[in-house]
């Protein structure tokens, strides 16, 4: 029964917040008092423990994914749903690579809600379709293009992301410049895109985030 299952909602916007656990107590979900900010969001969940924390990222003192990450280190087995506006790759890679129970956006109906915590409970993972579209169609395809980087391929890619002229990096590498352009050349036909001056630079600042974790 749904009034065994304790939710946590938070959320920095009042009457967001207010829908949230209306329509959650109206499906007989057992709803804890709901957090206005990250901070209190990470007391509640560290004393009452619910099964479930649907959690906004964008609140103030602590961001959703901080409270997630805060929550993991102490070993706690709630269950975390991120319920947000953002749908852009950083944050699906993010939430991705957090391992949350579910991903869901603001502007969908609050059947996919209770349709996420079902499936949550079961021990799935449940996100919108648009999360699923990013990941497939915008993060996968450029994760397996970085996979095929040489060592001193993805090294000169960090330096590039790091904003670092070819000058500067044949500098900290202690190698020629022409040795820099040559692994430029080398990065751009690997991770196929356009051979102008500026390719390589406009590639490494749009998936800056999917080079984190190489």
């Amino acid at each position: 029964m749904n009034h065994n299952i304790s939710i946590l909602a938070a959320d920095d916007h009042p009457i967001l917040l207010k829908g949230l656990r209306d329509e959650l107590l109206n499906l007989g979900y057992n709803v804890l008092e709901g957090a206005t900010n990250g901070a209190q969001a990470l007391e509640i969940i560290i004393s009452k423990k619910p099964k479930i924390a649907i959690l906004d990222i964008n609140m103030s003192f602590l961001t959703g994914f901080e409270v997630i990450k805060k929550c993991k280190s102490e070993s706690l087995k709630t269950k975390f749903i991120i319920l947000t506006y953002y749908k852009e790759k950083g944050f699906v890679l993010k939430a991705k690579n957090m391992n949350i129970s579910g991903y869901l956006l603001k502007d969908e109906p609050i059947s996919e809600v209770h349709t996420c915590i079902q499936e949550v409970l079961n021990g799935k993972f449940y996100a919108s379709k648009t999360f699923d579209d990013v990941f497939n169609n915008e993060i996968s395809p450029e994760i397996e293009k970085i996979k095929y980087l040489s060592p001193s391929e993805r090294t000169i890619i960090r330096l590039i992301a790091g904003e670092n002229t070819s000058k500067e990096i044949a500098e900290i590498l202690s190698i020629s410049i022409r040795t820099v352009d040559k692994h430029r050349s080398n990065i751009i036909t690997k991770l196929d895109i356009a051979s102008t001056s500026d390719s390589l630079s406009l590639w490494v600042k749009s998936n800056k985030d999917l080079l984190e974790n190489f």
